[in-house]
């Protein structure tokens, strides 16, 4: 009886393999996505990163920093204190592009369902030297780069 199991485990597990289709040959690998160099900044209570960024803009200021301005997107109505959260780096980033969060204070009860356009506006003089060559903005669901002209 143990060996005509045996038997028909071996047997089931060949005709298995037998059936299987042959490889597809593989696709040329895409290009793996850019590993951030940055760690997300803590969120205050109530604080959430928006629905999505429409578009960004950044341009350099008088004092050596940037101006900095985006046009995004929230959940629905009731979103307040919109704004700018920087990415933390333990160093500069090679390419000079910094990472920034767009954040919000989340509503303690819900507005109006749907998208609500919003638009952020800040100075950001942290670095004054001429390091920032540009801003990837990032949101829930996608992210806007823009360079410094």
């Amino acid at each position: 009886m143990r060996t005509t199991l045996l038997a028909t485990g071996i047997f089931a597990c060949l005709s298995l393999t037998a059936c299987s289709q042959p490889e597809a040959p593989a696709a040329p690998e895409a290009a793996a996505p850019k590993k951030s160099l940055a760690r997300q900044a803590p969120l205050y209570a109530g604080q959430e990163q928006v629905l999505s960024v429409q578009s960004g803009s950044v341009k350099a200021a008088s004092g050596g920093g940037v101006d900095l301005e985006a046009k995004a997107m929230t959940d629905g109505a009731g979103w307040t204190q919109v704004g700018f959260l920087p990415r933390v780096y333990a160093a500069t980033p090679p390419d000079g592009i910094y990472e920034i969060d767009v954040v919000a204070q989340k509503p303690a009860t819900p507005g109006a369902p749907g998208p609500t356009p919003v638009e952020v506006k800040s100075a950001w003089d942290k670095f004054t030297d001429g390091r920032v060559k540009g801003v990837k903005f990032i949101s829930k669901t996608n992210e806007v780069t823009a360079m410094l002209p």
